[in-house]
């Protein structure tokens, strides 16, 4: 089965079926680091002391519904993306689930390819809000490698531009000489002089306030409008 092994991530299972439980996590360990609960309360305890990168959580369980355990984590101020398993496949039941605060439902019986595939899909999306970055009026996504304008539009960078714009955006109080962004993001043999090429490239791609030039020291990122 094909997988992006870049989303390895740390999964809160909660289902009180062994039998089941046994088999998914048989299956969801071969990618993931996954701890089990059975039940509402030991879920929610677990989810309040450790951070996960996404929750799956089956819609019945002893001592609650698993809407109920959604609402609590939510209310917790715990933004994990989270998984609902259900049985019922009624639209009303799903739309109750999603307004709940889960970000996407999968009906049992389902198969294990899609649940991979669905908690791929969360993590990623998780993973890039975690690490947006508001540059003024800018927003930058490095796992998207990507910046959006203030109306919204993507602009594509390459893997190159994003590497440099990614350390410039880590810490945005320093200024980087040409030595160390080369150092960071290039390979042996390039020149300061390939720092400056891209540095052109993402201000011609952007705003030339992007990047501020601080003269006879080097670079840091700007706050551009």
């Amino acid at each position: 089965m094909p997988y992006d092994s870049g989303t390895h991530a740390d999964v809160l299972y909660v289902e009180d079926d062994q039998d089941v439980a046994q088999m998914t996590i048989e299956v969801l360990s071969e990618f993931h680091a996954v701890v089990h609960a059975a039940d509402v309360a030991s879920a929610r305890a677990r989810a309040l002391q450790q951070r996960f990168d996404v929750m799956v959580i089956d819609r019945r369980l002893p001592g609650g519904d698993g809407i109920d355990l959604v609402r609590a984590i939510r209310t917790a101020r715990i933004t994990t993306p989270i998984l609902l398993l259900t049985a019922l496949g009624a639209v009303d039941d799903r739309v109750e689930g999603l307004d709940a605060g889960a970000n996407d439902y999968l009906v049992k019986p389902f198969d294990y390819g899609e649940l991979l595939a669905r908690i791929r899909a969360l993590v990623r999306g998780y993973r890039a809000e975690q690490h947006r970055r508001t540059l003024g009026e800018w927003v930058f996504v490095p796992e998207s490698q990507a910046l959006y304008g203030p109306s919204g539009a993507r602009v594509a960078l390459t893997t190159t531009e994003t590497a440099l714009l990614d350390v410039l955006s880590a810490s945005p109080e320093h200024v980087f000489s040409r030595e160390e962004i080369l150092g960071a993001v290039f390979h042996e043999g390039d020149t300061p002089g390939s720092v400056d090429t891209y540095v052109h490239y993402i201000r011609r791609k952007s705003v030339p306030e992007m990047i501020e030039t601080v003269r006879a020291r080097g670079y840091r990122v700007g706050q551009p409008s």
